[in-house]
């Protein structure tokens, strides 16, 4: 018995040597997002945290694997006639956009030291960086710059409608078009309070603004309120 007892315990802590994780350092980042208007220009900004784990190389399950967190808000910006355009933390094509967007910036790294060198790479840039609409290389062309959304009523978070950053003349106006989208590194605090603006955020954690759970979702539509829920706008709500 003690040996069955011994050879179970040393299993044990195999599994939990190949489960443990390792942490690299967090970096923060400015979004800006800047607007030509008739009035002059218009800009927003948010700071964004994103924390990094790896996997151990020993992993059972999907061993060296690089996990991004990101902290923050989506940036608000106030144009003329009241309106507000929102770049939310995710993109067109990649939910996560917030954690990614300054990897995708850094320079493709191999081996077991990849992402302590991808990490490296982000805290050693310096000043600001624009934003190319889409990646420059690879297969898949992801979308670069963060969705864009505005709201008929603030309200009403099912009046979000999507903006396009070619066109913001077609949304807002004639004379409106979007100058430059950039990141930054600082050590500025993390940006919170957008709930301040969107007082219905809490209500929409768990639900997309069409009411459905985010739990699953409704992948028939293209329907913009069955892709949003408070998360693309915060992750500091109810924190």
């Amino acid at each position: 018995m003690r040996m069955i007892a011994g050879i179970l315990t040393l299993v044990a802590a195999v599994l939990l040597a190949g489960c443990s994780e390792g942490s690299l350092p967090e970096y923060r980042y400015r979004l800006t997002v800047e607007v030509e208007t008739p009035e002059g220009l218009k800009t927003g900004s948010s700071v964004i945290e994103v924390s990094t784990r790896v996997a151990s190389k020993n992993a059972i399950i999907s061993p060296g694997r690089m996990t991004m967190r990101a902290r923050g808000e989506a940036v608000a910006v106030e144009l003329p006639h009241g309106r507000t355009m929102f770049a939310l933390l995710r993109s067109e094509t990649q939910p996560n956009w917030a954690s990614n967007v300054m990897a995708q910036l850094t320079p493709t790294y191999r081996g077991d030291g990849a992402a302590k060198q991808k990490v490296r790479a982000i805290l050693r840039m310096q000043g600001e960086y624009d934003l190319p609409l889409y990646e420059r290389a690879g297969p898949r062309r992801r979308h670069m710059y963060p969705m864009l959304v505005t709201f008929g009523d603030l309200d009403d978070p099912t009046s979000v409608e999507k903006v396009d950053p070619l066109d913001l003349a077609a949304t807002f106006g004639e004379g409106l078009t979007l100058k430059r989208i950039t990141v930054q590194v600082t050590d500025d605090p993390v940006t919170t309070g957008i709930e301040k603006r969107l007082a219905w955020l809490r209500e929409y954690e768990a639900t997309w603004f069409d009411g459905s759970s985010t739990g699953s979702q409704d992948l028939t539509t293209d329907a913009l309120v069955a892709q949003l829920s408070a998360t693309y706008f915060s992750t500091e709500i109810g924190q």
